[in-house]
């Protein structure tokens, strides 16, 4: 039986790097024998990827991309589909679990200082993930049809309509008619099916980036510019273990743990009082009535807040769709921001850590504040907030180059 296997796979390899591919990724990928719980995330995302495309493909076995029939499709999935109640709950929890997942892996990021050299194109990569899963979360929230998901998309889109010169035009081309309809309605679908497919693509391309740089640590340091020789391959780094089957049982445990909640949300709390589903979204969209409150789904909040806290200018919200369009593209330079001589927050001075702190309580801040009615009080709040996180990054070439830093180690800490 083994010589049929060995012949078997011979075979497969003669043909496909089988073999070939599962040492260089899994078996002999050899990665810093001190990473902790902040490395759970990157698997996650993928887990949450996959949750994502696979109940996202049965649904659109039953839903019908139609102004007339969308609405009456998800009532009919969650009422008459077998376990279709529960395909729906995993695909809009799992929407926010994604972001959750993200956002947390997009911090260790901060923390590790994994979008330092020789990380530069890692990290742009997953800013490019970070924007297309915006975009395809997006497309998505429309395709309910009910009275958020209608209003909250007339809302973002029509920011479109605040460019200068063409932002008639690019509103109605995007929508596809004047107002959000059946045309809206239908190239959103067809784009929140295609999207997924090209975040995989950017997933593998993020992981064969990362897999030739290797992974960083909790301590930022380089294993592969020390020794070599460990007790599985003399040419290894000598402070590296192989992933499998050393991190893939790390990255299970996180897994279960990670899917014990997710389903104690998805059973018993799937709406998360109204922040993973809205209530609105459970009446049809109805263009004649608008709800009390418009805002988006969470994991938009911050960037609406932002939005929200820039004055019109010339009766024009464009100021603030610059700078929230601003706040997510400013991630793509921050890898020449930092001047730091360190990597990692363990080793970094008092200012940068302070300044790590206020970035993260300001994102938290403007997410609950883009929750809130568009009152004086919350709107300050926005502004001050805005200012604080903008100033994490244009600053950072200043406080970094000033902070006091620890001296790093040679090699890495268990």
């Amino acid at each position: 039986m083994s010589t049929e296997k060995t012949e078997n796979l011979s075979w497969i390899d003669k043909r496909f790097p089988l073999t070939e591919t599962w040492k260089k990724h899994l078996s002999e990928y050899y990665a810093p024998k001190n990473l902790n719980f902040w490395s759970f995330f990157g698997s996650l995302a993928i887990l949450t990827l996959v949750i994502q495309v696979v109940t996202g493909i049965w649904l659109a076995m039953s839903y019908k991309p139609s102004a007339a029939e969308a609405f009456a499709s998800v009532e009919y999935i969650m009422r008459d589909v077998d376990w279709g109640w529960l395909i729906r709950y995993m695909h809009s929890t799992g929407a926010s679990a994604f972001f959750i997942v993200i956002y947390l892996h997009m911090f260790r990021g901060l923390l590790w200082g994994s979008y330092r050299k020789p990380r530069e194109l890692l990290w742009i990569i997953g800013v490019i993930i970070y924007i297309t899963m915006m975009a395809t979360a997006f497309f998505g929230y429309l395709l309910p049809w009910g009275q958020m998901s209608y209003w909250g998309a007339q809302v973002i889109v029509n920011l479109f309509a605040a460019v200068p010169g063409v932002g008639e035009d690019l509103s109605v081309w995007v929508r596809g008619d004047y107002v959000i309809s059946d045309a809206t309605l239908n190239r959103f679908y067809a784009l929140h099916y295609l999207l997924p497919f090209v975040l995989a693509a950017l997933v593998f391309l993020h992981i064969v980036a990362l897999h030739h740089v290797g992974s960083n640590n909790p301590d930022g340091i380089e294993i592969k510019e020390g020794p070599k020789g460990n007790r599985w391959n003399d040419k290894a780094p000598a402070d590296s273990i192989p992933f499998h089957p050393y991190y893939t049982v790390k990255d299970m445990m996180g897994a279960v743990v990670f899917l014990a909640l997710f389903s104690l949300v998805m059973f018993y709390a799937p709406t998360f009082g109204g922040l993973f589903i809205e209530p609105p979204n459970f009446q049809p969209a109805n263009p004649m009535q608008t709800p009390e409150h418009i805002a988006p789904v969470w994991y938009f909040t911050p960037y609406y807040a932002m939005l929200r806290a820039v004055p019109p200018m010339w009766d024009s919200q464009f100021p603030g769709v610059v700078v929230m369009f601003a706040a997510i593209l400013i991630f793509f330079v921050l890898p020449w921001l930092d001047r730091s001589p360190v990597k990692s927050m363990r080793y970094k001075g008092p200012i940068f850590k302070v300044a790590t702190g206020i970035f993260a309580l300001s994102f938290v801040v403007l997410a609950w504040l883009g929750m809130m009615p568009a009152e004086p009080i919350y709107t300050l709040l926005a502004q001050i907030f805005t200012v604080l996180y903008f100033a994490y990054f244009l600053l950072m070439p200043i406080y970094s180059s000033l902070d006091k830093t620890k001296p790093a180690p040679e090699r890495v800490t268990s």
